[in-house]
């Protein structure tokens, strides 16, 4: 559940710079749980989130991911980094999600089960895009699943040439309405 606390610093941080924050709310419950559902809990050793802003879905990666679980958060925006850093001191929380693979190697982690992403695709250059993908690509083992949420299904083509996609999900009781990619590694 949102506090009131993560809306302001959420909104005040999209004012600031849109482009980079990418909405004026952190994701609903509805969409957070929507993101972790299609995860084998069961079977992640290491997970990232991508965009983690104050901890929406960070929440529900804690709720499921045990003592034994890797979990690598990144966020750029210096104010919900601190915030998402006090909130989660257990997650190792970084600035550039380009770095993924290097931050991965830091900790002695080879591969990833699954990677979430809330990162606001759209707002970026098509190169910026491309470099995030590759790292997802080379941080997930064979089989492994990219899950991302949209506002639109602008990236739908991208993604499809990069992953198999498993399911889109339309995700309405969000601001803004959402759409939920379930990808996997080909």
């Amino acid at each position: 559940m949102m506090t009131i606390r993560e809306g302001f610093l959420f909104a005040h941080r999209f004012f600031g710079d849109p482009k980079r924050v990418g909405s004026v709310m952190p994701s609903s419950r509805f969409l957070a749980e929507q993101m972790v559902k299609p995860i084998a809990w069961d079977t992640v050793r290491a997970i990232a989130e991508l965009g983690s802003g104050t901890g929406a879905i960070t929440s529900f990666i804690q709720e499921h991911a045990g003592d034994e679980v890797d979990v690598i958060l990144f966020e750029m925006d210096k104010q919900m980094r601190e915030y998402i850093r006090k909130q989660y001191p257990q997650f190792p929380c970084y600035t550039n999600a380009r770095h993924l693979t290097q931050k991965m190697n830091e900790l002695d982690i080879t591969e990833l089960d699954c990677v979430v992403s809330g990162l606001p695709f759209f707002n970026f250059s098509v190169s910026m895009r491309q470099a995030l993908l590759e790292q997802v690509v080379q941080a997930l083992k064979p089989g492994g699943l990219f899950i991302t949420y949209q506002y639109s299904l602008q990236m739908k083509r991208m993604l499809a040439d990069t992953f198999l996609i498993e399911a889109i999900h339309f995700v309405p009781l969000n601001v803004p309405p959402a759409f939920v990619y379930v990808c996997r590694k080909k």
